[in-house]
Protein backbone atom coordinates (compact mmCIF):
# COMPACT_ATOMS: atom_id res chain seq x y z
CA UNK A 1 0.00 0.00 0.00
CA UNK A 2 1.11 3.31 -0.95
CA UNK A 3 0.32 6.91 -0.99
CA UNK A 4 -0.64 8.58 -4.42
CA UNK A 5 -2.52 11.32 -6.10
CA UNK A 6 -5.45 11.99 -8.48
CA UNK A 7 -5.43 14.97 -10.62
CA UNK A 8 -8.85 16.53 -11.86
CA UNK A 9 -10.78 19.85 -12.75
CA UNK A 10 -7.51 22.07 -11.60
CA UNK A 11 -7.81 19.63 -8.16
CA UNK A 12 -5.20 17.27 -6.72
CA UNK A 13 -7.24 14.26 -4.72
CA UNK A 14 -4.74 11.96 -2.41
CA UNK A 15 -5.49 8.58 -1.84
CA UNK A 16 -4.18 4.91 -0.76
CA UNK A 17 -3.17 2.52 -3.40
CA UNK A 18 -2.40 -1.22 -3.53
CA UNK A 19 -1.40 -3.61 -6.27
CA UNK A 20 -1.60 -6.94 -7.03
CA UNK A 21 2.10 -8.61 -7.23
CA UNK A 22 3.43 -9.68 -10.69
CA UNK A 23 0.05 -10.01 -12.37
CA UNK A 24 -2.39 -7.89 -14.01
CA UNK A 25 -5.28 -6.57 -11.82
CA UNK A 26 -8.74 -8.02 -12.34
CA UNK A 27 -10.49 -4.59 -11.79
CA UNK A 28 -9.86 -1.95 -9.67
CA UNK A 29 -11.73 -1.39 -6.16
CA UNK A 30 -12.62 2.66 -6.10
CA UNK A 31 -13.09 3.12 -2.64
CA UNK A 32 -15.06 6.08 -1.38
CA UNK A 33 -15.34 7.04 2.38
CA UNK A 34 -17.82 8.60 4.19
CA UNK A 35 -18.41 11.74 6.20
CA UNK A 36 -15.94 12.92 8.85
CA UNK A 37 -13.47 10.09 7.64
CA UNK A 38 -10.49 9.66 5.74
CA UNK A 39 -9.53 6.73 2.85
CA UNK A 40 -7.41 5.15 5.68
CA UNK A 41 -11.12 3.97 6.55
CA UNK A 42 -10.82 0.84 4.08
CA UNK A 43 -6.95 0.18 5.73
CA UNK A 44 -7.73 -0.59 9.12
CA UNK A 45 -4.47 -1.81 10.99
CA UNK A 46 -6.02 -2.66 14.10
CA UNK A 47 -6.11 -6.51 13.38
CA UNK A 48 -4.62 -8.50 10.19
CA UNK A 49 -6.79 -9.24 7.70
CA UNK A 50 -9.29 -6.07 8.34
CA UNK A 51 -7.97 -3.95 5.66
CA UNK A 52 -9.63 -3.74 1.90
CA UNK A 53 -6.35 -2.35 0.61
CA UNK A 54 -4.43 -5.83 1.21
CA UNK A 55 -7.13 -8.28 0.96
CA UNK A 56 -8.17 -6.83 -2.56
CA UNK A 57 -4.79 -6.97 -3.45
CA UNK A 58 -4.32 -10.38 -2.61
CA UNK A 59 -6.90 -11.40 -4.34
CA UNK A 60 -6.18 -9.79 -7.82
CA UNK A 61 -7.55 -6.70 -7.46
CA UNK A 62 -5.96 -2.72 -7.65
CA UNK A 63 -7.48 -1.06 -4.69
CA UNK A 64 -7.60 2.91 -4.75
CA UNK A 65 -8.91 4.50 -1.89
CA UNK A 66 -9.65 7.91 -2.76
CA UNK A 67 -10.18 11.25 -0.29
CA UNK A 68 -13.22 12.66 -1.32
CA UNK A 69 -12.75 16.31 -2.25
CA UNK A 70 -12.60 18.36 0.66
CA UNK A 71 -10.65 15.89 2.33
CA UNK A 72 -6.86 15.24 2.39
CA UNK A 73 -4.93 17.18 0.18
CA UNK A 74 -7.91 18.79 -1.33
CA UNK A 75 -9.30 20.36 1.83
CA UNK A 76 -6.97 23.51 1.57
CA UNK A 77 -8.51 24.35 -1.54
CA UNK A 78 -12.04 23.36 -0.72
CA UNK A 79 -12.44 24.28 3.29
CA UNK A 80 -16.15 24.90 2.56
CA UNK A 81 -16.04 21.00 0.67
CA UNK A 82 -17.94 20.64 -2.62
CA UNK A 83 -21.62 20.15 -3.68
CA UNK A 84 -22.16 16.47 -4.67
CA UNK A 85 -23.45 17.16 -7.84
CA UNK A 86 -20.01 19.33 -8.61
CA UNK A 87 -17.61 16.70 -6.71
CA UNK A 88 -19.46 13.67 -9.15
CA UNK A 89 -17.81 15.11 -12.29
CA UNK A 90 -14.52 15.74 -10.36
CA UNK A 91 -14.63 12.04 -8.89
CA UNK A 92 -14.61 10.60 -12.75
CA UNK A 93 -12.00 12.79 -13.90
CA UNK A 94 -9.65 11.81 -11.11
CA UNK A 95 -10.78 8.00 -12.17
CA UNK A 96 -10.06 9.21 -16.07
CA UNK A 97 -6.95 10.43 -14.69
CA UNK A 98 -6.09 6.78 -12.91
CA UNK A 99 -6.62 4.59 -15.80
CA UNK A 100 -4.16 6.39 -18.00
CA UNK A 101 -1.86 5.52 -15.38
CA UNK A 102 -2.74 2.14 -14.36
CA UNK A 103 -4.25 -0.73 -15.81
CA UNK A 104 -7.73 -1.69 -14.63
CA UNK A 105 -7.99 -4.83 -15.77
CA UNK A 106 -12.24 -5.28 -16.66
CA UNK A 107 -13.02 -2.22 -14.96
CA UNK A 108 -13.81 0.22 -11.77
CA UNK A 109 -16.03 -1.00 -9.48
CA UNK A 110 -17.06 1.38 -6.55
CA UNK A 111 -17.03 0.29 -3.31
CA UNK A 112 -18.40 3.11 -0.70
CA UNK A 113 -19.49 3.82 2.74
CA UNK A 114 -21.88 6.23 4.11
CA UNK A 115 -21.90 9.55 2.55
CA UNK A 116 -19.44 8.17 0.35
CA UNK A 117 -22.33 6.20 -1.16
CA UNK A 118 -24.20 9.29 -2.13
CA UNK A 119 -21.25 10.23 -4.12
CA UNK A 120 -20.79 6.64 -5.79
CA UNK A 121 -24.28 7.09 -7.18
CA UNK A 122 -23.90 10.31 -8.49
CA UNK A 123 -20.97 9.25 -10.09
CA UNK A 124 -23.07 6.59 -11.59
CA UNK A 125 -24.83 8.97 -13.52
CA UNK A 126 -22.35 10.87 -16.31
CA UNK A 127 -25.54 12.23 -18.24
CA UNK A 128 -24.84 16.18 -18.66
CA UNK A 129 -21.57 15.82 -17.74
CA UNK A 130 -18.50 17.56 -19.85
CA UNK A 131 -17.13 15.57 -23.18
CA UNK A 132 -14.97 12.81 -21.39
CA UNK A 133 -16.57 12.79 -18.53
CA UNK A 134 -18.84 9.52 -18.31
CA UNK A 135 -17.58 6.22 -16.83
CA UNK A 136 -18.92 4.65 -20.39
CA UNK A 137 -18.52 0.58 -20.09
CA UNK A 138 -15.92 1.46 -17.73
CA UNK A 139 -18.29 1.41 -14.30
CA UNK A 140 -18.88 -2.43 -13.09
CA UNK A 141 -21.18 -1.91 -10.23
CA UNK A 142 -21.42 -0.27 -6.88
CA UNK A 143 -21.25 -1.48 -3.39
CA UNK A 144 -22.35 0.54 -1.07
CA UNK A 145 -22.65 0.14 2.74
CA UNK A 146 -24.24 2.85 6.08
CA UNK A 147 -26.41 4.47 3.65
CA UNK A 148 -30.44 4.55 3.23
CA UNK A 149 -33.07 6.77 1.93
CA UNK A 150 -34.85 7.23 5.07
CA UNK A 151 -33.18 8.68 7.76
CA UNK A 152 -33.60 6.84 11.81
CA UNK A 153 -32.46 10.17 13.13
CA UNK A 154 -33.98 13.86 13.26
CA UNK A 155 -31.88 15.67 10.58
CA UNK A 156 -30.38 18.16 13.28
CA UNK A 157 -28.34 14.98 14.62
CA UNK A 158 -26.58 14.58 11.81
CA UNK A 159 -22.98 14.84 11.60
CA UNK A 160 -22.08 18.63 10.85
CA UNK A 161 -18.96 21.31 10.73
CA UNK A 162 -19.43 21.71 14.45
CA UNK A 163 -19.14 17.74 15.34
CA UNK A 164 -19.51 14.58 13.96
CA UNK A 165 -22.49 13.34 15.49
CA UNK A 166 -23.33 10.68 18.33
CA UNK A 167 -20.57 8.75 18.87
CA UNK A 168 -22.75 5.33 19.58
CA UNK A 169 -24.19 5.60 15.94
CA UNK A 170 -21.06 5.51 14.48
CA UNK A 171 -19.95 2.78 15.89
CA UNK A 172 -22.41 0.72 18.04
CA UNK A 173 -21.60 -2.05 21.09
CA UNK A 174 -18.12 -1.91 21.40
CA UNK A 175 -17.46 -6.28 21.20
CA UNK A 176 -18.19 -5.11 17.98
CA UNK A 177 -14.26 -3.67 17.62
CA UNK A 178 -10.65 -4.73 17.94
CA UNK A 179 -9.41 -3.01 21.23
CA UNK A 180 -7.27 -0.98 19.01
CA UNK A 181 -9.90 0.32 16.22
CA UNK A 182 -10.79 3.33 18.48
CA UNK A 183 -7.26 4.59 19.30
CA UNK A 184 -6.02 4.30 15.27
CA UNK A 185 -9.29 5.55 14.24
CA UNK A 186 -8.42 8.84 15.54
CA UNK A 187 -6.01 9.34 12.78
CA UNK A 188 -9.14 8.90 10.44
CA UNK A 189 -11.22 11.52 11.46
CA UNK A 190 -11.59 14.80 9.53
CA UNK A 191 -13.74 17.95 9.84
CA UNK A 192 -17.43 17.18 7.86
CA UNK A 193 -16.83 19.88 5.48
CA UNK A 194 -19.84 22.80 5.93
CA UNK A 195 -21.35 22.42 2.04
CA UNK A 196 -21.44 18.72 2.62
CA UNK A 197 -23.75 19.16 6.18
CA UNK A 198 -25.64 21.57 4.68
CA UNK A 199 -26.83 18.69 1.68
CA UNK A 200 -27.11 16.07 4.37
CA UNK A 201 -30.90 16.27 5.40
CA UNK A 202 -31.64 16.94 1.81
CA UNK A 203 -31.08 13.70 0.91
CA UNK A 204 -34.08 11.89 1.04
CA UNK A 205 -35.46 14.01 -1.57
CA UNK A 206 -32.24 14.25 -3.62
CA UNK A 207 -31.83 10.12 -3.82
CA UNK A 208 -35.03 8.39 -6.04
CA UNK A 209 -33.64 10.83 -9.00
CA UNK A 210 -30.04 9.62 -8.74
CA UNK A 211 -31.12 6.18 -8.25
CA UNK A 212 -33.33 5.99 -11.15
CA UNK A 213 -29.84 6.95 -13.36
CA UNK A 214 -28.33 4.20 -12.21
CA UNK A 215 -27.32 1.52 -14.71
CA UNK A 216 -24.72 -1.02 -13.17
CA UNK A 217 -25.46 -3.37 -10.47
CA UNK A 218 -25.90 -2.44 -6.92
CA UNK A 219 -25.71 -3.94 -3.35
CA UNK A 220 -26.43 -2.03 -0.51
CA UNK A 221 -25.16 -3.34 2.76
CA UNK A 222 -27.07 -2.43 6.45
CA UNK A 223 -24.80 -3.49 9.48
CA UNK A 224 -26.85 -5.12 12.30
CA UNK A 225 -26.73 -2.01 14.38
CA UNK A 226 -27.21 0.66 11.86
CA UNK A 227 -28.61 3.54 13.56
CA UNK A 228 -28.38 6.60 11.14
CA UNK A 229 -30.53 4.84 8.65
CA UNK A 230 -34.13 3.01 8.35
CA UNK A 231 -33.67 -0.48 7.00
CA UNK A 232 -36.83 -2.17 8.30
CA UNK A 233 -38.91 -4.09 5.44
CA UNK A 234 -40.65 -0.67 4.50
CA UNK A 235 -37.94 1.12 4.23
CA UNK A 236 -35.59 -0.94 2.54
CA UNK A 237 -38.97 -1.46 -0.43
CA UNK A 238 -38.26 2.44 -0.85
CA UNK A 239 -34.83 1.96 -1.06
CA UNK A 240 -34.79 -0.37 -3.82
CA UNK A 241 -37.87 1.25 -5.67
CA UNK A 242 -36.11 3.45 -7.88
CA UNK A 243 -33.92 1.50 -9.62
CA UNK A 244 -35.65 0.57 -12.75
CA UNK A 245 -33.13 0.59 -15.20
CA UNK A 246 -30.56 -1.98 -12.54
CA UNK A 247 -30.31 -4.87 -10.75
CA UNK A 248 -30.46 -4.04 -7.04
CA UNK A 249 -30.14 -5.50 -3.65
CA UNK A 250 -30.11 -5.22 0.07
CA UNK A 251 -27.55 -7.41 2.38
CA UNK A 252 -27.29 -7.11 6.49
CA UNK A 253 -23.91 -7.72 8.03
CA UNK A 254 -24.40 -9.46 11.20
CA UNK A 255 -22.05 -8.20 14.07
CA UNK A 256 -21.24 -4.96 12.98
CA UNK A 257 -21.82 -1.39 13.31
CA UNK A 258 -22.17 1.75 11.05
CA UNK A 259 -18.26 1.56 10.47
CA UNK A 260 -18.10 -1.64 9.19
CA UNK A 261 -14.95 -1.38 7.83
CA UNK A 262 -13.21 -0.94 11.03
CA UNK A 263 -15.24 -3.64 12.71
CA UNK A 264 -14.05 -7.51 13.02
CA UNK A 265 -16.98 -7.72 10.37
CA UNK A 266 -14.78 -5.52 8.04
CA UNK A 267 -12.65 -9.14 6.22
CA UNK A 268 -16.15 -10.56 6.27
CA UNK A 269 -18.03 -7.51 4.54
CA UNK A 270 -15.44 -7.14 2.43
CA UNK A 271 -14.98 -10.86 1.30
CA UNK A 272 -19.07 -10.29 -0.02
CA UNK A 273 -17.33 -6.88 -1.66
CA UNK A 274 -15.26 -9.02 -3.63
CA UNK A 275 -17.76 -11.91 -4.01
CA UNK A 276 -20.46 -9.45 -5.52
CA UNK A 277 -17.70 -7.65 -7.75
CA UNK A 278 -16.91 -11.05 -9.22
CA UNK A 279 -20.86 -11.98 -9.35
CA UNK A 280 -20.95 -8.58 -11.74
CA UNK A 281 -18.30 -9.54 -13.98
CA UNK A 282 -19.97 -13.35 -14.51
CA UNK A 283 -23.31 -11.63 -15.44
CA UNK A 284 -21.07 -9.70 -18.05
CA UNK A 285 -19.27 -12.55 -19.26
CA UNK A 286 -22.48 -14.97 -19.80
CA UNK A 287 -24.98 -12.14 -20.90
CA UNK A 288 -26.92 -13.47 -24.23
CA UNK A 289 -25.40 -11.39 -27.05
CA UNK A 290 -27.16 -8.62 -28.18
CA UNK A 291 -29.72 -8.82 -31.35
CA UNK A 292 -28.92 -6.48 -34.60
CA UNK A 293 -31.92 -5.27 -35.66
CA UNK A 294 -33.05 -6.25 -38.95
CA UNK A 295 -31.40 -5.11 -41.82
CA UNK A 296 -28.42 -3.82 -39.68
CA UNK A 297 -25.06 -3.71 -41.50
CA UNK A 298 -22.67 -6.40 -40.32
Amino acid sequence: MRATTLHAAGLTLSALLAEPVDVAPRAVLVALHGGGMRAGYFDSRARPGLSLLALGAQLGYTVLAVDRPGYGLSAARLPRGMALEDAAPVLRAALADFSTRYATGAGLFLVAHSYGGKLALAAADASGGPPGDAFGDALIGLDISGLGNRLAVAPHQLPGPGGQGEWRKHWGALRLYPPDAFRLGQALLSPVPETEAAQGPSWPERYPELAARVRVPVRFTFAEQEQWWRHDEEAVADLTRPFASAPVRVDRQPDAGHNISLGWAARTYHLRVCGFLEECLLARDAALPQRRPAGAAV
